[in-house]
C-alpha cells in the first residue's frame, strides 16, 4: 500500500500540493483526476522519490520513498514526457532499466515490443509520440514493480492502443497483483479501468472515493408522472439534480435505490426506471454538493 500523509510541496512561492492525505491500496487501479496545474504530476514525482516533500511523508509498503533505493525498486514512473537520449534505442533502455530493477523481464520486453510492432534496434528519436509512449509503457510493465505510476499515459495513444494498454494492465493485475496509479485530466479515459478515484484541485484532494461506493449511493432516474402532478409533489427524496423535458423528469438522487423506488412508486407514476450514471455524472453530483463546478475542474 502507498500511504500519503499530510504531504505538501511548493515551487518557490507556488504551493503545488497542499497537505494531501491518501491511501492507495495494492491490487487496485487508483485514478488521479484534475486539470493541468492541479498537482497530479508533482504528487507522482514525490511518491516515487524524484522530489523531496516540504512536509509530510510517503510510505511505500511501510517504507519512506525519498532517498530509499529499496522503496524505489518497487515503483516505476512513466512521465507525461519521458526523456530519451537522442542516440538511445529500445534495447539500450532495456539494459539501462535492468541495472535498476532486478526483476526486469527481458523475455516479456521482446514479446511486447513485437506485439506493439516496435523495433528495439531503432533510434527512439525517430519514433512518433505514440510510439514513445508505447515504449515507456512496455518498459514500465517489464520492470515488474508492484506499483506503476502513469502520468497522462493514454495521451497520444489512439483508441485501439488505449484499449490494448488497459487490457495489459488488467492482465498484469491478475498475474502479479500490479497496482497502476494513473493521473489524467479526463474522467472518460479512466471510467472503465479505475477502482478508486481522487480529484485534485489547486494542490488539494477535493474528493477521494471508491467508484462503486459512489455509484451505489447516487442514482439517476427517469419518471413520467400522472397528469396534473409535478415533480415537486414528490416528497421523501434527496434530489441532487432535476431536469424536465416534455413529460419526462430526470432526477439524480442520493440514497438506497430500493428506498428511492419505494418512495416514487407510492405516487403511481406512468413510467419509472433507474438509469446507469456515468463517472462524470457521479462526479458532477458529488462536487456540486461541495460548491464546485466539475466542468471547471476536469476537462
Amino acid at each position: 500500500m502507498i500511504e500519503i500523509k499530510n504531504l505538501s510541496k511548493s515551487y518557490e512561492h507556488r504551493l503545488a500540493i497542499d497537505r494531501i492525505n491518501l491511501n492507495m491500496q495494492e491490487g487496485s487501479v487508483f485514478g488521479l483526476i484534475g486539470t493541468n496545474g492541479a498537482g497530479k504530476s508533482t504528487l507522482l514525482r514525490v511518491i516515487c522519490g524524484i522530489l523531496k516533500p516540504d512536509s509530510g511523508n510517503v510510505l511505500i509498503d511501510g517504507e519512506e520513498s525519498f532517498e530509499n533505493p529499496r522503496a524505489k525498486e518497487r515503483i516505476f514512473y512513466i512521465s507525461d514526457d519521458q526523456y530519451y537520449s537522442p542516440s538511445a534505442k529500445g534495447e539500450d533502455m532495456k539494459q539501462f532499466y535492468k541495472n535498476f530493477y532486478p526483476k526486469f523481464d527481458e523475455k516479456k520486453f521482446e514479446g511486447l515490443m513485437g506485439g506493439f510492432h516496435l523495433d528495439a534496434r531503432q533510434k527512439i528519436s525517430t519514433f512518433s509520440k505514440g510510439m514513445k509512449k508505447q515504449l515507456s509503457i512496455i518498459l514500465g510493465l517489464c520492470a515488474n514493480t508492484p506499483y506503476l505510476l502513469c502520468d497522462e499515459t493514454f495521451d497520444g495513444l489512439d483508441p485501439v492502443m488505449r484499449q490494448a494498454v488497459k487490457s495489459l494492465f488488467a492482465q498484469q493485475m491478475q498475474d502479479r497483483n500490479l497496482t497502476p496509479i494513473i493521473a489524467s485530466h479526463s474522467l472518460r479515459e479512466l471510467e472503465d479501468i479505475c477502482d478508486h478515484v481522487g480529484l485534485l484541485h489547486r494542490g488539494g484532494v477535493l474528493l477521494s472515493r471508491e467508484i462503486e461506493d459512489m455509484k451505489l449511493s447516487i442514482h439517476k432516474l427517469q419518471v413520467v408522472l400522472r397528469e396534473g402532478m409535478k415533480i415537486d409533489d414528490i416528497h421523501g427524496l434527496e434530489i441532487v439534480q432535476k431536469k424536465t423535458v416534455g413529460s419526462v423528469h430526470t432526477l439524480v438522487c442520493r440514497g438506497d435505490l430500493s428506498e428511492i423506488k419505494a418512495v416514487i412508486e407510492r405516487y403511481h407514476p406512468i413510467f419509472f426506471e433507474a438509469v446507469a450514471l456515468s463517472l462524470e455524472e457521479v462526479f458532477i453530483s458529488e462536487t456540486e454538493v461541495k460548491g464546485y463546478d466539475i466542468k471547471s475542474l476536469v476537462l
